[in-house]
Protein backbone atom coordinates (compact mmCIF):
# COMPACT_ATOMS: atom_id res chain seq x y z
CA UNK A 1 0.00 0.00 0.00
CA UNK A 2 1.55 3.17 -0.68
CA UNK A 3 0.24 6.99 -0.06
CA UNK A 4 -0.45 8.72 -3.73
CA UNK A 5 2.27 11.71 -4.26
CA UNK A 6 1.14 15.06 -5.43
CA UNK A 7 1.87 13.98 -9.22
CA UNK A 8 -0.45 11.20 -8.91
CA UNK A 9 -3.00 12.71 -6.86
CA UNK A 10 -3.51 14.89 -10.18
CA UNK A 11 -3.44 11.90 -12.80
CA UNK A 12 -5.77 10.42 -11.01
CA UNK A 13 -7.97 14.24 -10.80
CA UNK A 14 -7.40 14.47 -14.85
CA UNK A 15 -8.37 10.77 -15.44
CA UNK A 16 -11.42 11.71 -13.42
CA UNK A 17 -11.53 8.99 -10.96
CA UNK A 18 -10.62 11.13 -8.07
CA UNK A 19 -13.39 14.12 -8.21
CA UNK A 20 -13.51 16.85 -6.30
CA UNK A 21 -16.61 19.09 -6.01
CA UNK A 22 -16.11 22.60 -5.93
CA UNK A 23 -12.52 21.59 -7.79
CA UNK A 24 -9.33 21.93 -5.30
CA UNK A 25 -7.31 24.95 -5.87
CA UNK A 26 -3.37 25.28 -6.14
CA UNK A 27 -3.38 26.28 -1.69
CA UNK A 28 -5.05 23.04 -0.95
CA UNK A 29 -2.47 20.85 -3.53
CA UNK A 30 0.23 19.20 -0.87
CA UNK A 31 3.41 17.25 -1.37
CA UNK A 32 0.93 13.80 -0.63
CA UNK A 33 -1.98 15.02 0.65
CA UNK A 34 -5.24 17.43 0.03
CA UNK A 35 -5.68 20.08 2.56
CA UNK A 36 -9.79 20.08 2.54
CA UNK A 37 -11.62 23.52 3.29
CA UNK A 38 -14.42 24.14 6.38
CA UNK A 39 -17.79 23.99 4.72
CA UNK A 40 -20.82 26.08 5.54
CA UNK A 41 -22.74 23.23 7.39
CA UNK A 42 -22.66 22.84 11.34
CA UNK A 43 -24.19 21.02 13.78
CA UNK A 44 -24.73 21.73 17.58
CA UNK A 45 -25.66 19.00 20.17
CA UNK A 46 -28.95 20.21 22.25
CA UNK A 47 -29.18 19.71 25.77
CA UNK A 48 -32.43 19.32 26.45
CA UNK A 49 -36.30 19.35 24.88
CA UNK A 50 -39.67 19.92 25.76
CA UNK A 51 -42.29 17.36 25.60
CA UNK A 52 -45.47 16.48 26.51
CA UNK A 53 -44.21 15.39 30.10
CA UNK A 54 -42.00 18.74 30.65
CA UNK A 55 -38.35 19.58 29.49
CA UNK A 56 -35.91 16.70 29.09
CA UNK A 57 -32.90 16.05 28.82
CA UNK A 58 -31.59 14.08 25.44
CA UNK A 59 -29.30 11.11 24.99
CA UNK A 60 -26.96 9.86 22.40
CA UNK A 61 -28.09 6.39 21.77
CA UNK A 62 -27.06 5.01 18.23
CA UNK A 63 -27.85 1.43 19.02
CA UNK A 64 -31.67 2.17 19.65
CA UNK A 65 -32.36 6.06 17.64
CA UNK A 66 -33.00 5.33 14.39
CA UNK A 67 -33.47 8.86 13.71
CA UNK A 68 -31.41 11.68 15.51
CA UNK A 69 -32.57 14.56 14.00
CA UNK A 70 -34.11 16.05 16.88
CA UNK A 71 -30.28 15.81 19.06
CA UNK A 72 -29.07 19.30 16.77
CA UNK A 73 -29.66 22.34 15.79
CA UNK A 74 -27.99 22.81 12.20
CA UNK A 75 -26.87 26.09 10.88
CA UNK A 76 -25.84 26.92 7.61
CA UNK A 77 -23.74 29.78 7.19
CA UNK A 78 -23.83 32.78 4.28
CA UNK A 79 -21.50 33.97 2.40
CA UNK A 80 -19.71 36.55 4.86
CA UNK A 81 -20.16 34.75 7.66
CA UNK A 82 -18.31 33.22 10.67
CA UNK A 83 -19.21 30.72 13.32
CA UNK A 84 -17.52 31.27 16.74
CA UNK A 85 -16.91 27.89 18.76
CA UNK A 86 -17.60 28.66 22.65
CA UNK A 87 -15.43 27.14 25.35
CA UNK A 88 -15.68 23.97 25.43
CA UNK A 89 -18.49 23.35 22.72
CA UNK A 90 -18.26 20.64 20.81
CA UNK A 91 -19.73 20.74 16.86
CA UNK A 92 -19.92 18.75 14.00
CA UNK A 93 -19.07 20.60 10.60
CA UNK A 94 -19.02 19.76 7.26
CA UNK A 95 -15.98 20.21 4.52
CA UNK A 96 -16.70 22.40 1.05
CA UNK A 97 -15.77 19.39 -0.34
CA UNK A 98 -17.67 16.59 -1.54
CA UNK A 99 -15.45 14.15 -2.86
CA UNK A 100 -15.74 10.99 -4.87
CA UNK A 101 -13.13 8.01 -5.08
CA UNK A 102 -12.70 5.00 -6.85
CA UNK A 103 -12.52 1.17 -5.22
CA UNK A 104 -8.85 0.94 -5.47
CA UNK A 105 -8.14 3.54 -3.12
CA UNK A 106 -8.80 4.27 0.66
CA UNK A 107 -8.17 7.08 2.14
CA UNK A 108 -6.94 8.76 5.75
CA UNK A 109 -7.97 12.09 7.10
CA UNK A 110 -5.88 13.75 9.72
CA UNK A 111 -6.14 17.46 11.51
CA UNK A 112 -3.68 20.31 10.11
CA UNK A 113 -1.32 21.48 12.59
CA UNK A 114 -2.24 24.89 12.21
CA UNK A 115 -5.64 24.01 13.11
CA UNK A 116 -4.69 22.05 16.90
CA UNK A 117 -2.43 24.89 17.83
CA UNK A 118 -5.34 27.48 17.46
CA UNK A 119 -6.60 25.62 20.84
CA UNK A 120 -9.42 23.16 18.49
CA UNK A 121 -9.93 19.28 18.57
CA UNK A 122 -9.92 17.80 15.76
CA UNK A 123 -9.95 14.54 16.96
CA UNK A 124 -10.66 12.87 12.85
CA UNK A 125 -8.15 11.07 11.91
CA UNK A 126 -8.99 7.42 10.54
CA UNK A 127 -10.01 5.59 7.67
CA UNK A 128 -12.54 6.84 5.10
CA UNK A 129 -13.27 3.22 2.72
CA UNK A 130 -12.27 3.09 -0.69
CA UNK A 131 -15.38 3.89 -3.01
CA UNK A 132 -16.78 7.08 -0.69
CA UNK A 133 -18.70 9.46 -2.10
CA UNK A 134 -20.09 12.87 -0.15
CA UNK A 135 -18.77 15.15 1.90
CA UNK A 136 -16.85 14.28 4.90
CA UNK A 137 -17.95 15.53 8.60
CA UNK A 138 -15.06 17.11 10.75
CA UNK A 139 -15.97 17.00 14.58
CA UNK A 140 -14.50 19.98 16.48
CA UNK A 141 -14.08 21.02 20.05
CA UNK A 142 -12.65 24.47 21.44
CA UNK A 143 -10.32 22.84 24.17
CA UNK A 144 -10.02 26.26 25.61
CA UNK A 145 -11.28 27.76 29.01
CA UNK A 146 -12.04 31.02 28.02
CA UNK A 147 -11.84 32.29 24.68
CA UNK A 148 -14.09 31.49 22.06
CA UNK A 149 -12.38 30.79 18.67
CA UNK A 150 -13.62 31.89 15.31
CA UNK A 151 -14.39 29.64 12.01
CA UNK A 152 -14.29 30.42 8.71
CA UNK A 153 -15.92 28.85 6.27
CA UNK A 154 -13.57 28.10 3.05
CA UNK A 155 -10.70 28.10 5.61
CA UNK A 156 -8.06 24.98 5.02
CA UNK A 157 -8.86 23.16 8.21
CA UNK A 158 -7.76 19.45 7.64
CA UNK A 159 -5.71 16.99 5.54
CA UNK A 160 -6.71 14.25 3.81
CA UNK A 161 -4.01 11.35 2.33
CA UNK A 162 -4.98 8.66 -0.50
CA UNK A 163 -3.34 5.31 -0.18
CA UNK A 164 -3.05 2.60 -3.44
CA UNK A 165 -4.98 -1.02 -1.95
CA UNK A 166 -3.16 -3.79 -4.01
CA UNK A 167 -6.14 -5.06 -5.64
CA UNK A 168 -9.56 -2.99 -5.74
CA UNK A 169 -12.21 -3.46 -3.03
CA UNK A 170 -14.84 -5.58 -3.79
CA UNK A 171 -17.60 -4.25 -1.49
CA UNK A 172 -17.20 -0.36 -1.64
CA UNK A 173 -18.89 0.73 1.58
CA UNK A 174 -21.83 2.55 -0.81
CA UNK A 175 -24.05 2.74 2.61
CA UNK A 176 -21.78 5.36 3.55
CA UNK A 177 -21.85 7.89 0.02
CA UNK A 178 -23.75 10.85 1.08
CA UNK A 179 -24.78 13.64 -0.03
CA UNK A 180 -24.22 16.29 2.93
CA UNK A 181 -23.40 16.00 6.77
CA UNK A 182 -26.65 16.04 7.98
CA UNK A 183 -28.25 13.08 5.69
CA UNK A 184 -25.19 11.09 7.03
CA UNK A 185 -25.83 11.69 10.45
CA UNK A 186 -29.52 11.33 10.40
CA UNK A 187 -29.82 8.19 8.52
CA UNK A 188 -27.98 5.83 10.72
CA UNK A 189 -28.00 2.43 9.11
CA UNK A 190 -28.62 -0.77 11.01
CA UNK A 191 -26.27 -3.40 10.81
CA UNK A 192 -26.99 -6.78 12.13
CA UNK A 193 -25.11 -6.46 14.75
CA UNK A 194 -26.28 -3.88 16.34
CA UNK A 195 -29.22 -6.00 18.16
CA UNK A 196 -26.93 -8.67 19.39
CA UNK A 197 -25.01 -6.39 21.13
CA UNK A 198 -27.86 -4.28 22.55
CA UNK A 199 -28.90 -7.50 24.52
CA UNK A 200 -25.10 -8.26 25.60
CA UNK A 201 -24.40 -11.31 23.18
CA UNK A 202 -21.21 -10.52 22.33
CA UNK A 203 -19.75 -13.65 22.19
CA UNK A 204 -22.55 -15.36 20.30
CA UNK A 205 -22.11 -12.57 17.74
CA UNK A 206 -18.89 -13.27 17.65
CA UNK A 207 -19.40 -16.79 16.96
CA UNK A 208 -22.51 -16.86 15.28
CA UNK A 209 -20.50 -14.05 12.03
CA UNK A 210 -16.74 -15.71 12.66
CA UNK A 211 -15.14 -15.87 9.47
CA UNK A 212 -14.76 -18.65 6.99
CA UNK A 213 -10.98 -18.93 6.60
CA UNK A 214 -11.45 -22.93 4.84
Amino acid sequence: MSVLTQKQILERIKKGDLIFKPPIDEFQLQAHAVDLRLGYTFMIPKQWILTANGRESLRVDHLNDVNTSNLHDIIELEKGQYFELLPGEHVLASTLESIKWPADLMSVLYPKSSTNRRGLAVDLTGIIDAGYEGQLIIPIKNNTTGHSIRLYPGERFCQITFQELCEPSEKPRGTYHQKDIVEGFILNKKYKDYDMIKKGDVLELKEKYKIDLS
